[in-house]
């Protein structure tokens, strides 16, 4: 059965103001993780997909998020959203001072999402979606056969 995996970031900026700093980070490290995982992928029977939405400045509060099948990361990791100044995003929105989202887990601010947690969140998500073809890794203990050839 192929599965299907759509990950979509969310920014502020364009191709004329670019992005902010930390959004242009994490927008780095989405492509260099599914790049990554293209074997995986492949094993796994899964077609992934990446979108990027520029949103206009007035959605700011919107920016620099992430979503995997359309459920934000932070729900996958029980990280708190906040919102933090970013220099970048006045510049690019032509205000004085300006916030920008991150998300906390625990003690650990993320205002550009690492690859590292990125790589985690996307491989959990994968494992829970093929868990009933018979090659589940996930731990969860569904009984499935996860021995890999």
């Amino acid at each position: 059965m192929k599965h299907h995996l759509i990950v979509e970031w969310k920014h502020i900026g364009n191709d004329v103001t670019g992005t902010c700093d930390r959004c242009s980070l994490t927008g780095s490290a989405i492509r260099d993780v599914l790049e990554e995982l293209l074997p995986y992928f492949r094993e796994s029977n899964v077609t992934a997909r990446f979108r990027e939405t520029v949103l206009p400045d007035s959605r700011i509060e919107e920016s620099n998020q992430i979503l995997i099948n359309g459920v934000p990361l932070e729900e996958y990791v029980a990280a708190t959203v906040v919102q933090t100044p970013c220099c970048s995003c006045a510049c690019i929105t032509g205000h004085d001072e300006t916030e920008c989202r991150a998300i906390e887990i625990g003690d650990d601010r993320y205002e550009a999402i690492p690859a590292e947690l990125l790589k985690h969140v996307i491989i959990g998500v994968v494992d829970a979606m093929t868990c009933g073809d018979g090659a589940c890794s996930s731990g969860c203990g569904c009984g499935m056969n996860t021995e890999r050839e």
